[in-house]
């Protein structure tokens, strides 16, 4: 059985276990509320969640807060997603959620991680993120419309010969 992080502070609780995360309130922020997942589809947030290290923090049965990390648990980690709702900021539940993050055991020793932000660069600076330092040599495939777009549409096929180019040689 796998062992997950669970940490209590301020009658909150925190926990990386994915059996506790409550989808219907993360994708409620992320479609609604949040500026960087607007429309998100529901089986796009499982899908994201599945596919990452969870941790949730909640007030007794109630999730209040989420972020999520995309690691491949030796080099570089991508955090993303992360928000507490409303009307439980401004109680230190983001500062208490980036050190459990960073302190996490797994992500022990990465040379990279990487996150986007517009609203809350002085929080990472804490942690050790900043303004990269060679915005020339950081690429990115940015699709804004991929949800509204793909809403009730099947998934696309790859059209033939598409691999043709990753050959082993």
């Amino acid at each position: 059985m796998p062992q997950y992080l669970e940490l209590s502070f301020q009658g909150y609780f925190l926990s990386t276990d994915p059996a506790k995360l409550d989808l219907k309130t993360i994708h409620q922020f992320l479609a609604y509320e949040s500026y960087w997942a607007q429309g998100i589809p529901m089986a796009e947030v499982k899908k994201s969640i599945e596919h990452s290290l969870n941790f949730g923090i909640y007030q007794g049965e109630s999730q209040v807060g989420f972020a999520r990390i995309i690691s491949d648990y030796a080099t570089i980690a991508y955090l993303g997603d992360v928000f507490i709702l409303e009307e439980h900021r401004g109680l230190g539940l983001s500062k208490w959620l980036m050190k459990a993050i960073m302190n996490h055991p797994d992500l022990q020793g990465l040379r990279r991680w990487v996150l986007l932000t517009s609203t809350a660069a002085e929080l990472y600076k804490r942690y050790g993120f900043t303004q990269l330092p060679k915005p020339e040599i950081y690429m990115e495939k940015y699709d804004p419309h991929v949800y509204q777009r793909h809403q009730n549409q099947p998934p696309l096929k790859p059209p033939r010969g598409i691999m043709d180019d990753c050959t082993n040689e």
